[in-house]
């Protein structure tokens, strides 16, 4: 199932399927010596590209997510632990660099330094396997610790989930690892957008977190009627979130989060 969820999403990535169709649509208009018939495909395509990287669009997806759990204000007094969810890395570069190399859900990884810092005697789980593109290297989770120094933690501090590879396993196997008991309060770190499918899959997991959602893409109405200056941006978004809503719909079909779009 994991595999074949690769390889459907792969094909079904608005910026790929987009650019696949206008290419499709272009051979078919030469093979048929440019019909305007076979120009409309190419066509649909190009348009699509163009509303997904230059429209708000992304903007208009990544808003009802990123609206179900608001910024945790005030911060508890007191907690057992948080808990960060892997995605923030990359790991290849990582390895290769020799340093902690971060990407654009990176405010996962600094959010983890500042909460070690405003909770000293909280525990700490980072949850994150193997890359799947690159199965034979380390761990996200291990990826943290060792590098922990550089957001001032102690790597002693950190629980490492090094298994999972996906948000039902990191719900999962958290669980096993912690097995929180009754009582306990529990942060759950990761994008705003992430956040409704993540606290669904914990809560089903039967593990109660508090959402602390970093990461925003959309954040305000501002955004409602902003573009992007670069199609490349634009795509990049809708394609996360894309694929965050299509996750929604099959965890839900699955049983494996609680509610087709959790809120509070």
């Amino acid at each position: 199932m994991f595999l074949l969820g690769k390889l459907l999403w792969f094909a079904a990535t608005p910026s790929n399927s987009l650019t696949l169709l206008a290419f499709l649509g272009m051979v078919a208009a030469f093979i048929r010596k440019i019909s305007r018939k076979a120009l409309f495909v190419p066509a649909l395509g190009l348009a699509g590209l163009l509303l997904c990287g230059l429209s708000p669009f992304a903007y208009w997806l990544a808003t009802p997510l990123e609206t179900r759990f608001p910024q945790l204000r005030p911060m508890p007094e007191h907690i057992t632990g948080f808990i960060v969810l892997g995605g923030g890395v990359r790991p290849y570069e990582s390895e290769e660099s020799d340093a902690l190399s971060l990407n654009d859900a990176g405010e996962r990884i600094l959010a983890l330094g500042d909460l070690a810092r405003r909770y000293p005697s909280a525990k700490i789980v980072f949850s994150g396997g193997r890359d799947f593109f690159d199965p034979s290297g380390e761990a996200e989770a291990d990826l943290v610790r060792r590098y922990a120094e550089t957001l001032g933690v102690d790597p002693s501090r950190i629980t490492v989930e090094n298994r999972s590879r996906s948000t039902y396993e990191n719900a999962i196997f958290t669980r096993e690892l912690l097995r929180p008991a009754q009582g306990e309060t529990w942060l759950l770190v990761t994008s705003a957008w992430h956040m409704p499918r993540s606290v669904g899959a914990f809560r089903q997991a039967g593990f109660p977190v508090i959402p602390y959602p970093v990461d925003f893409r959309a954040p305000g109405p501002r955004y409602a009627w902003r573009g992007f200056y670069e199609v490349a941006r634009g795509l990049r978004l809708t394609d996360v979130i894309t694929k965050e809503w299509v996750g929604l719909v099959a965890y839900r079909l699955m049983g494996r989060t609680d509610a087709f779009l959790p809120g509070e």
